[in-house]
């Protein structure tokens, strides 16, 4: 069974923009997914939908067997645990130290009065120093987050989805801040943690040749609408052009 299906999915904002055309996608268990694209594409509203964070107008679309917009309070909240999301700008408490930021991730689980008083298991601290390992920053762990770079901080925000045991990681331009050697670690810690975990990754990025050197799967989207669909290597220079309608293309050391 796949692991997230669009059926005709739409996406209308209340002032009239598509942000989706009749979007259909299947994307399955373990598969590392770049989605490509003009700024305004889409690319952000496509994997926005995919944990609710946005709610689609039209169509169907199912994650692991369930139809998402059926979901909410309890349900929507327990299905998003099962869902990671990475964005550009970290999301971290900078005051915090990288160990304090990953073990945010248990909190939902957690009674109030063990939030409140900041208590966690002995269990709950090794399950995240072992996330921080997985990313390669164990020995930032009692690092303040302002005192990271800008790609450790990144790797802080990995850990702390890894933490919650996802089957699907969504990033959203999770390397457009970073230099261009850190951009390259970060994707490349991307990709081993979907070919280690078999995690299924769907990120959204800016920088064309990362795309194709890190993910399998290509997605181009154009105004809403998936104009290609397929292996990285099978990418020509005409479907990048027809992607991006003719505009110059962005590359990581732009």
């Amino acid at each position: 069974m796949s692991l997230i299906e669009f059926k005709h999915v739409s996406k209308t904002y209340p002032n009239g923009v598509k942000g989706l055309k009749d979007v259909n996608l299947t994307i399955n268990q373990g598969e590392f997914v770049a989605i490509i694209g003009l700024s305004g594409a889409g690319k952000s509203t496509l994997i926005r939908t995919i944990n609710r964070m946005i709610d689609i107008t039209e169509g169907q679309l199912t994650v692991d067997g369930t139809d998402v917009m059926t979901l909410k309070g309890k349900s929507l909240r327990r299905f998003r645990r099962k869902i990671g999301m990475i964005f550009q700008s970290f999301n971290l408490v900078s005051r915090s130290t990288a160990i304090k930021n990953v073990l945010t991730s248990m909190v939902p689980d957690m009674p109030w009065w063990k939030v409140l008083l900041g208590i966690f298991s002995k269990e709950q601290k090794m399950h995240a120093l072992e996330a921080l390992d997985k990313v390669g920053i164990l020995d930032k762990a009692y690092t303040r987050c302002d005192q990271l770079s800008g790609g450790q901080q990144q790797r802080v925000a990995l850990a702390r989805t890894l933490n919650q045991t996802p089957t699907i990681i969504l990033a959203d331009e999770p390397v457009a801040a970073l230099d261009p050697v850190t951009a390259h670690q970060v994707m490349g810690d991307f990709k081993r943690i979907n070919e280690e975990m078999n995690i299924s990754i769907l990120i959204n990025i800016h920088h064309v040749d990362l795309a194709l050197k890190y993910a399998t799967r290509l997605i181009g989207i154009r105004a809403g609408e998936i104009v290609y669909d397929g292996p990285v290597d099978q990418v020509t220079q005409e479907i990048l052009d027809s992607i991006y309608n003719g505009a110059s293309i962005p590359q990581a050391g732009d």
